[in-house]
């Protein structure tokens, strides 16, 4: 007679029990934009529609291996996310935050651009 899930995971130990917890955390932690965009809950429809794209163009950037960063800032906050991204050294982690700047003042720029016209 088989045993049902409950059952089998009460019986694991609790060292197999965190080996587990650790292996879904690492699945969660690394992953690629479709499979984030399934995890969000969001459709390809409903993810072009908050970037205003043809539901094909996030087809294309989900199996993209090069895309700009601003591109994929977008994606990540359509998805309601940040991104952040961080340089690791054998001797700690450094923020890369000059893509921020950067379009922190092309949005500034294009501001004042379309204030002066």
């Amino acid at each position: 007679m088989a045993k049902n899930f409950i059952e089998l995971h009460n019986a694991r130990t609790s060292e197999a029990k965190a080996r587990v917890q650790a292996r879904v955390q690492r699945a969660l932690a690394e992953m690629p934009l479709q499979e984030l965009q399934t995890a969000r809950r969001l459709s390809q429809q409903q993810l072009a529609n908050l970037l205003d794209i043809e539901p094909a163009t996030i087809h294309q950037l989900e199996r993209s291996t090069d895309m700009y960063i601003s591109t994929l800032r977008s994606h990540i906050e359509a998805m309601g996310g940040q991104l952040d991204i961080t340089a690791h050294f054998p001797d700690g982690n450094v923020s890369i935050n000059q893509f921020t700047q950067i379009n922190d003042k092309l949005s500034n720029s294009d501001l004042v651009m379309s204030m002066a016209s």
